[in-house]
């Protein structure tokens, strides 16, 4: 049985997994659900290649591997703006988190590490036959920052969204108050005329 990806937070949009380019400008929210979709099969993440790379290293000598470490592997925040990002699985981790914190949180920044050393190797392994032309390509830590940031409007978003149905449900019901109020007072008024 096929397993479908899981939405994490770290799931691409569909458009850019399809390895569209990112930076495209910015969008409606109308479009926000559209493009929250993830790829049938896919869980894909970006992370720096050096610092990636730089860990396996770590782990091959038996060396410590920090939190500062793997806050550098997965937030680009503080990466130069040309780090070259990798994108790997997440489906190669063996196991659903919603976010990194919970991935340090539950395995420990080894244990991390070598999740997403997985996720890279099940990436590389194209276990779904995928045209070369067709697969998430690298990026600039540059690109990947503008691709969150334009998740978190899109996040934004669908929140307003939600807020403001939930407002025009308050003003309904406000309506209807007002309209059982008057409704009630019309006998009064009726009645006192005819007193």
């Amino acid at each position: 049985q096929a397993r479908s990806a899981p939405a994490h937070r770290w799931s691409l949009p569909a458009s850019l997994a399809r390895a569209r380019r990112p930076g495209r400008g910015s969008r409606q929210c109308t479009m926000a659900s559209e493009e929250a979709e993830v790829v049938e099969g896919q869980d894909i993440f970006y992370v720096c290649k050096k610092t990636l790379m730089s860990l396996k290293d770590k782990l091959k000598k038996g060396e410590e591997i920090t939190d500062e470490a793997v806050n550098e592997l997965t937030f680009p925040e503080k990466l130069a703006d040309e780090e070259v990002m990798i994108p790997v699985d997440m489906r190669g981790v063996g196991e659903e988190f919603e976010d990194v914190e919970e991935m340090v949180k539950k395995l420990g920044p080894k244990g991390t590490a070598e999740a997403f050393i997985k996720a890279r190797d099940y990436f590389e392994a194209n276990k779904d036959g995928e045209a070369d032309s067709d697969r998430p390509k690298e990026m600039t830590a540059a690109e990947w920052k503008a691709v969150l940031a334009e998740d978190d409007d899109d996040l934004e978003c669908g929140e307003e969204e939600d807020l403001l149905d939930e407002d025009e449900e308050e003003d309904l019901e406000g309506e209807e108050e007002e309209g059982d109020e008057e409704g009630d007072g019309e006998p009064a008024a009726k009645k006192a005329k005819t007193d």
